[in-house]
């Protein structure tokens, strides 16, 4: 596979987020998507490539009118759209399609459309046999098994969780479609409402509804587009156990580790020359697991290394800075959302742009540490 023969032409989220209880699932697709080919000057005649998540590519691809050649309904969680994206450089490459709709739309919220949630899994799964009966449910149940053990292993507190939200609300408070742009502090953070042993309230993602897409094509086409092209340097992905408690190692993640040293392999490039990373922070674990198994810090030390304001405005290394999962907005899967972050530092324009940035990298989990995506991109080919 050669990522850096494609690029992103086309991305743009719904255009609203948060609470939209006048759009269902398949409406909230088809506005991303419709979004982001108008940023790429294309129409849905122009697309002959289509993945999705979270709807099927046949249902998107007949509201829509686009008869593709190339179809990923992959789905394996809020990572799922990452995943979309190494799919679609290998089928451009391939010859099997020209240019990729990649849509995503989650009535997380309002639930219009929605379907079922977690419980739709059944007893026979599993998940329903094996953790469901012992009171393990539900995403926040789910997530402190691992995240209990990393806190003993490495002597991380609960404050050291709240310093994730904190500073994730930094960034929030610079971006005008976050969710929530009041400060906040360790104090605050730690008096919310607590929901699952460690995790307080303010340690969890939102619940919200909204959508995004992107578009993609050859980098040799790509100078023909209104829009300066991101170009794929890396990807990687991988999956390890549908169920939390089979994880090999509670204070790491093999799918973050598997895919993230793809991606770089693939790039070229060493953690040294990231100048803005993106992990999904669907709890405020995930990015303390996703700086150590990507290679940013040694194990145990992603906690100092957020609590020195290294990730903060003025940092180091910029991450999350749309305000993440826990402040932005998160629909349920945030992967398109953490990818449309990337896509607008490279292009120069995000709310919080980091000065002279060149290359970003974008992780995604998909459910609990079951699957995990990882993208870098370029501002130049």
């Amino acid at each position: 596979m050669k990522p850096r023969s494609v690029a992103v032409v086309g991305a743009a989220e719904t255009t609203r987020l948060g609470k939209i209880p006048d759009m269902s699932v398949i409406g909230l697709h088809a506005d991303g998507a419709l979004n982001a080919l108008a940023d790429a000057g294309l129409k849905p005649s122009d697309i002959d490539g289509l993945a999705t998540a979270g709807e099927s590519p046949t249902a998107v691809a007949h509201y829509l009118g686009i008869t593709p050649t190339w179809v990923d309904g992959t789905a394996v969680g809020g990572c799922s759209f990452m995943l979309h994206v190494r799919h679609a450089v290998a089928a451009i490459n391939a010859g099997l399609c020209r240019t990729v709709l990649i849509t995503h739309g989650e009535s997380g919220r309002s639930r219009v459309g929605a379907g079922g949630g977690y419980g739709a899994r059944g007893g026979a799964s599993l998940m329903g046999q094996f953790e469901a009966p012992f009171g393990v449910t539900s995403p926040p149940t789910m997530f402190t098994i691992p995240a209990l053990r990393y806190m003993k292993t490495y002597g991380v507190t609960e404050a050291d969780l709240a310093m994730v939200a904190v500073i994730q609300r930094e960034w929030a408070g610079l971006n005008p479609r976050a969710s929530h742009r009041e400060p906040i502090t360790v104090e605050d953070v730690l008096a919310s409402d607590m929901i699952a042993w460690p995790f307080r309230k303010l340690m969890c993602c939102l619940v919200t509804d909204g959508g995004g897409a992107l578009v993609l094509t050859s980098a040799e086409r790509a100078r023909d587009f209104p829009r300066r092209p991101v170009h794929i340097l890396g990807t990687g992905e991988s999956v390890e156990t549908p169920m939390v408690s089979q994880m090999a190692d509670f204070t790491s993640s093999r799918a973050f580790r598997v895919a993230g040293a793809r991606a770089f392999a693939e790039a070229g490039i060493g953690q040294g020359e990231v100048d803005h990373l993106m992990i999904y922070d669907a709890f405020a674990h995930l990015p303390l697991y996703g700086l150590e198994d990507l290679g940013f810090c040694k194990p145990g030390e992603a906690a100092s290394f957020i609590r020195d304001r290294n990730t903060a405005p003025g940092g180091r290394l910029p991450l999350n800075t749309n305000g993440g999962g826990l402040s932005y907005m998160h629909s349920g899967m945030y992967g398109m959302y953490a990818l449309q972050e990337s896509v607008r530092q490279m292009r120069g324009v995000a709310p919080a742009q980091i000065p002279g940035a060149a290359i970003a990298m974008s992780l995604g989990v998909g459910g609990m540490f079951g699957a995990a995506g990882a993208i870098i991109f370029a501002n130049e080919a």
